[in-house]
């Protein structure tokens, strides 16, 4: 059977792949002194707190269980509104929210409705191998520009402004950022939008880790910035709903008609009884609860990275949101005598019964020298996995 060109130009997502072979390892040793330990993807070792939990149920029982309009239910509209005006002193008309089947599926909306063939996106390396994939399924181009510690490894005005050329359609940033868990600057990132804006083109932010920052240097959202951009969040991070498949997307109101076409049409709507369940994410009880849980993932970024330092995993910027540490393996790779950051993620986990995510994924500037560990798990297994790499490494 012949295969599209477009799936053609899909790289495998390695991240998953490294995850098969961990988990066939996993189950070999699964009943030994120690079980592989999963420090390699990025999901919440909490679940969806319980007046959610009790809502999703509530849905079942009650038959609230049927299609919802394309762009979402109308009070979880509001009240995502309603949450950017009291945590982040935004105001975001409900009318320009559009609830989706998560964050990816946010992405590609925008994707499908703002790109066409042979149109360049520009996004900065490393970042997330998805989001370059989904610009590729619009037939657009991802222009990967290469990004240094000192620019925190994101996209630069100055560097945006040098990359734009006659079929740059836009850029695609995040903040905070997947791998590195590090936010652009407010600053720089109002100046990279300025750039953008000036010359007719549009800016896409990935901010699903936005509740998961801080530092309140960095906290604010992009929305800030005013209307003529695009956001994406999730439900899955901050929310703690990875498995429920929900997210949404802020988009300026003239393209709103445009991605409700697209979505009623690929979609049909997000999952309703993930939508009903999100609305008690928003109960006092609830917040309080992600507040407690954003605390206890900060303390495992301040025990975990300075142990990583220790042991000659150099992380050149301290993340400030989300819950990963980009960690540079050459000092330890050659410890082990191997080389390179593939070669270290099979080695720790055959040796240390440890996954991590080589830098493979996301991107060819200095990926090969640098891994991604998962900071989402408990502070008990993180401390178990900086005992195995202290063993290893000395």
């Amino acid at each position: 059977m012949q295969v599209s060109k477009r799936a053609q130009r899909i790289e495998p997502f390695y991240v998953m792949e490294v995850a098969k072979a961990a988990q066939a390892l996993a189950r070999e040793v699964a009943d030994t002194n120690a079980p592989m330990i999963f420090l390699n993807i990025g999901e919440p070792d909490f679940t969806a707190p319980p007046l959610v939990q009790q809502a999703a149920a509530r849905a079942v029982a009650q038959g609230n269980t049927q299609y919802t309009p394309a762009l979402g239910l109308d009070a979880l509209r509001e009240r995502i509104s309603q949450w950017y005006a009291q945590r982040f002193g935004v105001d975001v008309p409900a009318r320009r929210i559009v609830v989706t089947a998560g964050a990816s599926a946010a992405l590609q909306l925008a994707c499908l409705a703002l790109i066409d063939a042979g149109d360049e996106i520009l996004m900065p390396d490393p970042s997330y191998p998805c989001n370059r994939h989904f610009v590729s399924a619009a037939d657009g181009k991802a222009v990967l520009i290469p990004t240094t510690a000192a620019e925190r490894f994101q996209l630069s005005a100055e560097k945006v402004a040098e990359a734009w050329g006659d079929k740059t359609r836009g850029v695609l940033l995040a903040s905070p950022s997947n791998p590195t868990g590090t936010s652009i600057a407010p600053d720089e990132l109002r100046r990279i939008h300025d750039v953008v804006r000036a010359r007719g083109g549009l800016t896409i932010i990935d901010e699903i880790y936005l509740g998961l920052s801080y530092d309140p240097a960095y906290s604010q959202t992009a929305l800030a910035l005013g209307d003529d951009l695009i956001s994406i969040n999730s439900f899955s991070k901050y929310f703690n709903m990875t498995g429920w498949r929900l997210g949404w997307m802020v988009v300026p109101e003239a393209l709103v008609p445009a991605v409700e076409r697209v979505a009623q049409n690929l979609f049909i709507c997000a999952s309703t009884i993930a939508q009903h369940a999100a609305l008690a994410c928003f109960e006092p009880e609830s917040l309080a609860e992600y507040e407690r849980r954003r605390a206890e993932f900060k303390a495992r970024r301040d025990y975990f990275i300075p142990e990583l330092e220790k042991l000659g995993l150099r992380v050149p910027v301290m993340p400030d949101g989300a819950f990963y540490a980009w960690a540079d393996c050459s000092e330890a790779a050659r410890k082990l005598g191997v080389e390179g950051s593939w070669d270290f993620a099979y080695a720790l986990m055959q040796r240390a019964h440890l996954t991590i995510t080589p830098g493979r994924d996301f991107g060819s500037a200095q990926t090969a020298q640098f891994v991604r560990f998962s900071t989402a798990n408990s502070l008990p297994q993180l401390q178990e996995a900086v005992r195995r790499l202290r063993a290893l490494l000395g």
